[in-house]
């Protein structure tokens, strides 16, 4: 690879005054690192021409490629493109097939495109250009003297699968390589232990590199190898990812899968069952999830939201006694809400979740304290979670991890399914 040094420019008056998180930076530089692209420096700079500018020569006094994110919006004071632009002497022209792609982004969510989002289809002459499935701001490079700039949006739902589709293909035309890489997802360890067991692997491993991502509750684990072909990447990557499975296998819930609500539903296709939920702390949270999933339908009954002791008994079955005796918040009533829901929906797998998400304790059960059951003919399990975050304002935090847990025993109960098997009858 020619490319020898990358800078990253993160533009934006919002990241500057801490208003947003800059993950964007943390996300790029980690790829670059899996390139082999070495960095030594980030900036982050407001929404002004002037500043932009002044950082642009700087980078670009020390480094061969800057990688910016933000400023290519459709309103006033999005001018990343035509600083950069200018700071090269180009020219913006209308680029036909970008404005069609705006058009189309547009109708496909039925609303009217405002004449300034024309200004997006705005781009440099002779820039290479990434389109932008997500969004309506399209990327581009420019490469000059050899020095080049890739300017990318600044929403990460657009940036991410920008940088892996088209910008990597972009960084490595020049080397003859390609770059491969397998996700592999944990789920029940913490990144510090798992980078612990993997520390020795991560530190030889220098291509293929290993990478660890922290996750909200979970841990991925990024093996990338770069090669003269796909086959040599495969063959390259097979060794380290067996590694891997050997010394944290216990918490591999899947490679390449994407997320938890894909791999459950991946899991009950695969083994031809149907599941429901029950849900009171979460509000739906867990249903939600496995309906964002495409093809869920064919796996997924119903998800019944009971907050109400009332609503329990009545949709649910679960006994007055149950709940005088141990109160909504406990094993007993989440087993039973488990076992209601799947005998209500008639399907294989019953999931139940009921604790305390806050802000303030409940019945004599503190915030955080949550109970996730799943109820089959092969398996049945309460799951206790402590989720204690010393932050009464993280009520979000609880629901979003307690419907995880959910989802991961969901995945494994359906993984154990034995058939037609007596254990199943």
């Amino acid at each position: 690879m020619t490319t020898k040094t990358a800078e990253i420019i993160c533009i934006g008056t919002e990241i500057l005054m801490g208003d947003i998180v800059n993950t964007n930076a943390a996300y790029i530089a980690k790829e670059l690192t899996n390139l082999g692209i070495t960095m030594y420096h980030q900036t982050v700079v407001g929404d002004n021409p002037k500043r932009l500018k002044e950082s642009l020569e700087l980078a670009f006094s020390r480094s061969d490629v800057v990688i910016t994110t933000g400023g290519l919006g459709p309103t006033y004071d999005d001018l990343s493109k035509e600083t950069i632009a200018a700071y090269f002497g180009r020219k913006l022209k209308m680029d036909e097939e970008s404005l069609q792609s705006i058009v189309e982004y547009h109708q496909k969510l039925d609303i009217p495109m405002p004449e300034n989002n024309k200004k997006q289809a705005m781009m440099p002459e002779g820039a290479t250009i990434f389109p932008n499935p997500n969004g309506t701001a399209p990327g581009c490079a420019i490469e000059q003297d050899e020095k080049t700039a890739i300017m990318l949006p600044g929403p990460p739902r657009e940036m991410a699968p920008m940088f892996d589709h088209f910008v990597v293909p972009f960084l490595l035309k020049n080397s003859g390589k390609v770059l491969l890489s397998h996700n592999l997802h944990f789920y029940g360890i913490g990144e510090s232990l798992l980078e612990t067991k993997l520390h020795e692997l991560m530190e030889k491993s220098l291509n293929p590199t290993v990478a660890p991502y922290a996750k909200t509750g979970e841990v991925m684990v990024r093996v990338s190898a770069m090669a003269r072909d796909a086959e040599e990447a495969e063959r390259m990557m097979e060794p380290v990812i067996r590694q891997i499975e050997e010394t944290a296998g216990e918490f591999l819930y899947g490679i390449d899968v994407g997320d938890l609500q894909t791999a459950a539903v991946r899991m009950l296709k695969t083994k031809g069952l149907e599941a429901a939920t029950a849900e009171s702390c979460t509000g739906g949270y867990v249903s939600k999830r496995l309906t964002d999933v495409n093809g869920s339908s064919s796996v997924f009954q119903c998800g019944v939201c009971t907050y109400s002791n009332e609503m329990k008994r009545q949709l649910l079955g679960v006994k007055e006694f149950t709940l005088q005796q141990y109160s909504a918040v406990s094993p007993q009533t989440a087993a039973e809400m488990a076992a209601g829901v799947r005998k209500l929906s008639g399907g294989d797998i019953g999931v139940a979740v009921t604790g305390n998400a806050g802000p303030e304790p409940s019945e004599g059960k503190p915030v955080g304290l949550v109970y996730i059951a799943v109820d089959s003919d092969w398996h049945k399990e309460v799951f206790e979670m402590n989720i204690d975050r010393r932050d009464e304002n993280l009520r979000e935090l609880i629901r979003y991890l307690a419907s995880s847990r959910a989802l991961y025993l969901l995945l494994k109960t359906a993984e154990e399914y034995p058939g037609n098997s007596e254990a199943a009858k």
